[in-house]
């Protein structure tokens, strides 16, 4: 099939053609050649971004690049993340128009006809929707179906209302034209939970957006990477959203994971005074405890980034204790005294030494434990 747009400067009216890419060796060429037979005289570029595969997929994508200049790959090393691939992509592409999908193959190559021919008529954002009416939505298991649909419907009320009318705010096809987006695309944060939610949130209602419907296809190879993780971003970004993106983002990440850790001090405090500690003594303990806990969580969730392994996991755990200690005295003092002179009440004296030392524990952890600004 040839793609051609009406032009008299085609050089100008390009495309960049973003597919952010791990373990997608099995997939990567066929996805490739299949955009590259859309196009004729048409320029295009086909930027791979590749978070170091171990697959082989960098080694595969050189290869065909070395068959066909408009292949281009940007390997990294040492970052990775979806959303952070598909920005670092449409920074890197050279052309005005851009689209960011999935490599894996459940995007169709065709919707790129549909999506640019859109920008042409005056889109700035063109949306593929798995849930408009005449999308086919093939190799998602309910599961997945009925969480994007809970998903869409949250994020519809968390956005601007200039965005109601959109279908699929969790796509991971999206056409840009980059002369009305780079700069909205440079501000995207991308701890953020997608790309483009994170788009339509901090654009605020502006940018001319629309859809079109996708043919929705299992994935050429592999298995979804959709994890836990994926879940907590979107908690968090709702929360963010909800906070008029005032509070940052790791900062609500670590105060949920410190509402966990009030349950395991809670928990743990109760559990020992029932084996016959006196407060005084369980305690300690439990605080203790509450703050390993939090530690570990954080790790997997806060600063997955930066996670830490092995015996680095070891020494980050004792760095976080040591932070924490001062504050975890202050939380054992206030706690104590609260229970011996205010009340008896093992559960109100531990939450006026917790509310304490929060915003100790975030500010210092981060730059001490997990090295960020």
């Amino acid at each position: 099939m040839s793609f051609t747009i009406d032009s008299d400067n085609n050089e100008t009216q390009g495309l960049s053609i973003i597919l952010p890419t791990f373990n997608e060796a099995g997939s990567i060429e066929t996805m490739v050649s299949s955009l590259l037979e859309l196009t004729n005289q048409y320029q295009i570029e086909i930027l791979i971004v590749d978070d170091d595969s171990q697959d082989g997929t960098a080694d595969l994508v050189r290869k065909l690049a070395r068959q066909d200049s408009r292949i281009k790959l940007i390997q990294r090393v040492g970052r990775s993340g979806l959303a952070s691939a598909i920005k670092e992509g449409l920074i890197a592409a050279i052309y005005p128009f851009a689209i960011a999908m999935d490599s894996d193959g459940q995007h169709e190559p065709s919707s790129v006809m549909a999506a640019v021919r859109q920008l042409h008529a005056g889109a700035e954002l063109v949306i593929g929707s798995r849930f408009l009416v005449n999308s086919e939505i093939r190799g998602l298991s309910n599961r997945r179906t009925n969480g994007s649909t809970v998903a869409n419907r949250l994020a519809r009320w968390s956005l601007h209302q200039n965005y109601n009318q959109l279908t699929d705010y969790m796509s991971g096809f999206m056409a840009l034209e980059l002369n009305s987006c780079l700069h909205l695309v440079r501000k995207v944060d991308v701890n953020g939970f997608k790309f483009l939610y994170e788009l339509l949130a901090i654009s605020k209602g502006k940018l001319k957006t629309t859809e079109i419907p996708l043919r929705f296809q299992p994935r050429l190879h592999g298995d979804s990477k959709l994890d836990y993780a994926i879940l907590w971003d979107f908690i968090v970004s709702l929360l963010h959203a909800a906070s008029f993106h005032i509070l940052p983002r790791r900062a609500i990440s670590f105060g949920l994971v410190g509402t966990s850790g009030v349950a395991v001090q809670l928990i743990m405090t109760s559990l020992l005074m029932t084996f016959g500690l006196s407060f005084q003594q369980a305690i300690p303990l439990a605080v203790v405890t509450a703050a390993s806990s939090n530690y570990l969580v954080n790790n997997i969730l806060t600063f997955r980034d930066r996670r830490q392994h092995g015996l680095k996991l070891l020494q980050g755990l004792l760095k976080f204790l040591l932070v924490a200690s001062l504050p975890s005295l202050a939380n054992i003092g206030l706690a104590t005294g609260f229970y011996t002179l205010i009340q008896a009440n093992a559960v109100f004296a531990q939450l006026a030494g917790i509310i304490v030392v929060y915003i100790w524990n975030y500010a210092a952890s981060s730059r001490f434990v997990w090295n960020t600004p």
